[in-house]
């Protein structure tokens, strides 16, 4: 159900024709952001969620997500971007004080085709960001993880001027060639028919703790003072 909060649901819009990044306007307001030969613009959540599933690392989406992006490179679709609720939306003041749902997102989900040039990643992060900007005004920040489970330190978000906010381990079950998060241990009516599988199965299943590196950007930077988490300097691989 959509939220006072939520973007204006996808419409058809003009793709760009020039070199100068602009906003794309549809019958039912903001669009996207970009410009010819890249830019982002609102999709279906079941094109999101049948892209993630596809082509995504985990093979899972987040049921939280609500801003479905699609990345269109040199024309062509390239990519998905999704952005929602944290994994538990009412602790967000935890992190910034006094934030409500719908002041915040999430970045759950990014996919980029390897087709794409280096800095994409970045880029469309930037231009996500401009369009949240007009599309859900009311959001002042942005957080996202990096997941040193697939190796990586959050370069990506470093390259797009997050802030670094430390990191935390979480424990994560692997079973039968896939990953289950320890969560799905204990929440029982959420964890569905993969938190039934790991629960049956647990004896066979094999614990490891991973790091869990938190970023954090301001959209609205009077909010940046209310940031309850020191911030600290990038990880490098060195310090890894």
């Amino acid at each position: 159900m959509a939220r006072p909060y939520h973007p204006p649901k996808p419409s058809q819009y003009e793709p760009p024709t020039g070199d100068q990044p602009g906003y794309l306007i549809g019958e039912t307001g903001v669009q996207g952001f970009g410009k010819h030969d890249l830019y982002l613009a609102a999709i279906p959540a079941a094109r999101a969620r049948e892209t993630i599933i596809a082509r995504h690392y985990s093979k899972r989406v987040v049921n939280n997500s609500y801003v479905h992006l699609g990345v269109y490179h040199q024309g062509q679709f390239r990519g998905v971007l999704q952005f929602g609720y944290a994994l538990n939306p009412h602790l967000a003041g935890k992190v910034v004080e006094g934030t409500k749902v719908g002041e915040y997102l999430e970045l759950n989900r990014m996919w980029l085709d390897d087709v794409c040039p280096r800095n994409t990643e970045s880029q469309a992060i930037s231009f996500a960001v401009k369009y949240i900007r007009r599309a859900c005004p009311t959001v002042a920040w942005v957080q996202s993880f990096a997941d040193e489970r697939c190796g990586g330190l959050g370069v990506v978000y470093q390259a797009s001027n997050f802030q670094f906010c430390g990191s935390h381990l979480t424990t994560f079950w692997h079973l039968d060639d896939d990953w289950y998060h320890e969560m799905l241990l204990t929440a029982h009516k959420k964890g569905g028919r993969r938190g039934e599988y790991l629960r049956a199965n647990f004896g066979r299943a094999i614990r490891h703790q991973f790091r869990q590196f938190r970023y954090v950007l301001f959209l609205k930077q009077p909010w940046r003072k209310r940031l309850r988490l020191p911030i600290q300097p990038y990880p490098k691989r060195e310090a890894a």
